[in-house]
C-alpha cells in the first residue's frame, strides 16, 4: 500500500500540509480533489520522492513501479510509435541486450533474453502501442510522424500514451483528460477499468472521476479526508457533513426555489416539455452541487442581451473549411434565441470549423450566411488565452474592452471578484497567470460584452471543479442562445437541450441522449436536408437544424418495415413544424417575462423602494401585476400547444407501431 504519515510542508510562510495522512491500498483507484493551489501536484511530487517532507514519511513497497504522466512530450525526432514504446524501458533494455548477444554470438544468453522478451509480451508490444495511439485519436499514418511535428495538445496525448505503455504498480495521472476529446476520454475510461494496478488521479472532469475512480481523497486546509465512493458520492457526503452558515443555506435554497417555481407550474408536462426537462435535470443536481457552489469563491453570470435578432445566425447550403480544405458540405443551420445546443463529433470531424464559422473567424467557401442585427457573439476558444497581452492585467483588460459598462474601478473590481480575481490579483500581470486564470479572464471579458449568442469551444479545459460548476450554473441562467463543444459530459448534461452530431462532412440532429453517444449508439441521427429538399421547404423555419424534412422524395419503403416507420416519424415531425415553431416563440417570451418579473420583485424587496414617493411604488406594483398576468396567459398558450404537439406525436408513434 501507499502510506503518507503525518506529512508537514511549508511553501514560504504558508503551511501547505499540516500532519497530512493518506492510505491507498493496492488495486484502489483514487481521485485526489481540492481547490487550485491546495497542493495536489506537490503531493504527487512527494509520492514520486522528488520532494521530501519537512516532517513525516512517504512509504511505498520497494517492488512498486511508479509511473507519472508528464504534461508534455519532449520535442524529439523519434516517431510517435517508437516514443510510446520507449515507455517500456525494461523491454527496450532487453531489445538492446538481444542485439548485443546476437552480435557476440552468445547463443545461451540470446536464448535467455528471447524468453525474457516473450515474458514481457514483447512480440505484441508494437501492436499494443498502436492500439493505445489509436484509442487516443492518432491516425495510423501519424504513428511514424516525429513527435516534434505534433502540436502541444497532441504531445500531451503522446505523453499519456507513453505512460499507459509503461508497466506500473502505481499510476499517477495529473489532468489526463485536459487535451482529450470525448471519444479519447471514453476510451481512456475503458482502458483504466482494466488496469490491474493502483491509480491516483487529479482531474477536473467529474464524469471521468465518477467512472474511473471508486475512492476520493479531499485535500483542504493542509489535510486529507478520505471518502469511499466516486466524486458524486464524495460531493453528497461532503454536503451532508457541512455545517453551512445561514447565508450559505439561503443562497442554495433561493437557487432551488427559482427552478422549482417553473417545475411546479408545468410538472404535468415534465415527461415531454424540453424546458421543464432541462430544469428538472438541473433541480436533481442542485442538492449537493448547490451546497458546494454556495461555498464557492465564484459568483458570476452572463447578462442577457437587451435585444436579440431572430434568427441570430443562418447558414444556407454552404461549404465550410479552410482555403486548402473543405471540411463540411451542404450545411444549412440556423440559431434561434434561446437555443441550447451541444455539438458532438470525433476529433477532426469539423466541430471547431463550424464554431469558427458561426463566430465569424472563418469565411464560407460557398453558400450564404446571414447574421441578425442584434446577434452579438461571445466566442471562447483555446487560442484566445494565448492572445491575451502578457503585460496587461485583469483590470486593464476589462476596462480597455468594456470600460463603458462600469461606473468606476470599484464596480470593475467587484465584477472581477465574482470571477475569482480578488485583492491585488486584479492588477497582477497576465504573464503570471495559470491556464485556469487565463480561461477565467477570457470568459469574464465575454460575459461583460452581454452577448446574444455564446459559442464555447472546450471552455472547461483549464478550470477546476468548483469553477466548472459555477460556469454550469451561470450558463443555466443565461437566456441567450448557446452552442457548446465540450468533452465535459456533466456540463453538457446540465446546460444543453439538444444535440448536433458532426460526422462524415455533415451536420446532423442527434435525437438520442448523451448516454447513447457514449455507448456508440448513434441510432437514427436525422440527416440534413439535401439542397434539392431545402429548396422545397419554406424559408421561415424555427428549427435550428434544417434536418426535419419529409421523406416524400425517398422511395416508398415496404409496408411494416423499419424504414417505413422512420418515414412516418419524419413526416410527423414535418407536419408539426409550425406548432413547434410557435412553442419556441412562446418559450422565448416566457423567459423574457420571468426575467422582467424577477427584476421587479428585486426592486420591490428593497426597503429603499418604500421610502420613495408613492407614485414609483404604485408603478412598480402595476407593472408587476401586468407582467404576471401576461405570463399566465403565455403559459396557458404554451401548455395548450404543447399538449397538441404531444397528441400529434403520440398518434404518429401509434400509426408507426400499427404498420
Amino acid at each position: 500500500m501507499l502510506q503518507l504519515q503525518d506529512i508537514t510542508l511549508h511553501r514560504g510562510d504558508r503551511l501547505l500540509f499540516d500532519r497530512l495522512n493518506l492510505v491507498v491500498h493496492a488495486g484502489q483507484n483514487v481521485s485526489l480533489v481540492g481547490n487550485n493551489g491546495a497542493g495536489k501536484s506537490t503531493l504527487f511530487e512527494m509520492i514520486r520522492q522528488r520532494l521530501l517532507p519537512e516532517e513525516g514519511d512517504v512509504k511505498l513497497p520497494r517492488t512498486w513501479r511508479v509511473v507519472h504522466l508528464d504534461q508534455e512530450a519532449p520535442a524529439t525526432d523519434r516517431p510517435a510509435l517508437a516514443f510510446v514504446l520507449d515507455g517500456h524501458a525494461e523491454l527496450r533494455n532487453v531489445e538492446a541486450e538481444i542485439e548485443q548477444a546476437a552480435d557476440d554470438g552468445n547463443d545461451l544468453r540470446l536464448a535467455q533474453l528471447l524468453q525474457r522478451y516473450e515474458d514481457l509480451d514483447g512480440y505484441r508490444a508494437e501492436a499494443n502501442a498502436a492500439k493505445i495511439l489509436h484509442g487516443l485519436g492518432f491516425a495510423t499514418e501519424e504513428h511514424q510522424q516525429p513527435v516534434q511535428d505534433f502540436s502541444g495538445g497532441w504531445r500531451v496525448r503522446l505523453a499519456l500514451a507513453q505512460a499507459l505503455m509503461t508497466p506500473a504498480d502505481l499510476l499517477l495521472l495529473d489532468e489526463p483528460t485536459n487535451h482529450l476529446d470525448m471519444e479519447a476520454t471514453l476510451w481512456l475510461e475503458r482502458w483504466l477499468a482494466n488496469f490491474p494496478g493502483t491509480m491516483v488521479t487529479i482531474a477536473h472532469d467529474r464524469d471521468f472521476l465518477d467512472r474511473a475512480t471508486q475512492y476520493t481523497a479531499h485535500l483542504e486546509n493542509g489535510r486529507l479526508q478520505s471518502y469511499t465512493g466516486n466524486y458524486s458520492s464524495f460531493e453528497t457526503q461532503l454536503a451532508e457533513r457541512a455545517n453551512l452558515a445561514a447565508a450559505q443555506a439561503k443562497k442554495a435554497d433561493l437557487k432551488r426555489a427559482q427552478i422549482q417555481v417553473f417545475v411546479d407550474r408545468f410538472r404535468a408536462q415534465a415527461t415531454k416539455a424540453k424546458q421543464v426537462q432541462s430544469r428538472l435535470k438541473a433541480l436533481e443536481r442542485l442538492g449537493a452541487s448547490a451546497v458546494m457552489q454556495s461555498q464557492s469563491a465564484f459568483e458570476f453570470g452572463f447578462t442577457n442581451a437587451a435585444k436579440v435578432s431572430k434568427p441570430l445566425v443562418k447558414i444556407e447550403e454552404a461549404s465550410l473549411g479552410y482555403p486548402d480544405a473543405t471540411i463540411l458540405q451542404n450545411v444549412s443551420v440556423q440559431l434561434q434565441p434561446g437555443a441550447r445546443i451541444g455539438v458532438l463529433g470525433k476529433n477532426g470531424a469539423g466541430k471547431s470549423t463550424l464554431l469558427k464559422t458561426l463566430a465569424g473567424e472563418l469565411q464560407l467557401k460557398s453558400g450564404e450566411l446571414h447574421r441578425g442585427k442584434h446577434s452579438l457573439v461571445g466566442y471562447f476558444a483555446q487560442h484566445q488565452m494565448e492572445l491575451l497581452d502578457d503585460k496587461t492585467s485583469a483590470m486593464k483588460a476589462l476596462l480597455k474592452e468594456h470600460g463603458d459598462r462600469f461606473a468606476n474601478e470599484t464596480a470593475a473590481r467587484s465584477y472581477l471578484g465574482g470571477w475569482g480575481f480578488r485583492g491585488d490579483d486584479v492588477y497582477r500581470s497576465v504573464q503570471t497567470f495559470s491556464g485556469g486564470e487565463r480561461a477565467r479572464l477570457v470568459l469574464s471579458l465575454i460575459a461583460a460584452a452581454q452577448p446574444a449568442l455564446l459559442i464555447l469551444d472546450e471552455p472547461t479545459n483549464h478550470l477546476d471543479l468548483n469553477m466548472r460548476q459555477a460556469l454550469a450554473f451561470a450558463l443555466q441562467e443565461f437566456n441567450g442562445a448557446m452552442l457548446l463543444v465540450s468533452h465535459d459530459r456533466h456540463l453538457l448534461r446540465q446546460c444543453v437541450d439538444e444535440l448536433w452530431l458532426v460526422a462524415d462532412g455533415k451536420i446532423r440532429e442527434f435525437p438520442q441522449d448523451l448516454g447513447a453517444y457514449e455507448r456508440g449508439d448513434y441510432g437514427e441521427a436525422t440527416p440534413q436536408a439535401t439542397p434539392e429538399q431545402s429548396k422545397q421547404q419554406p424559408n421561415d423555419r424555427s428549427a435550428n437544424l434544417k434536418g426535419e424534412t419529409t421523406t416524400s422524395s425517398d422511395p416508398k419503403a415496404p409496408p411494416g418495415s423499419a424504414a417505413e416507420r422512420r418515414q412516418n416519424r419524419a413526416q410527423a415531425r414535418a407536419a408539426t413544424r409550425p406548432l413547434r415553431r410557435e412553442i419556441d416563440r412562446l418559450e422565448v417570451e416566457m423567459d423574457a417575462l420571468n426575467e422582467e418579473i424577477a427584476t421587479l420583485d428585486e426592486k420591490l424587496s428593497d426597503s429603499a423602494t418604500y421610502q420613495e414617493d408613492s407614485t414609483t411604488l404604485n408603478t412598480l406594483l402595476t407593472e408587476q401585476g401586468q407582467a404576471r398576468t401576461r405570463l399566465a396567459d403565455v403559459e396557458q398558450s404554451w401548455l395548450s400547444r404543447q399538449e397538441a404537439l404531444e397528441a400529434a406525436l403520440a398518434q404518429a408513434e401509434a400509426d408507426a407501431s400499427d404498420t
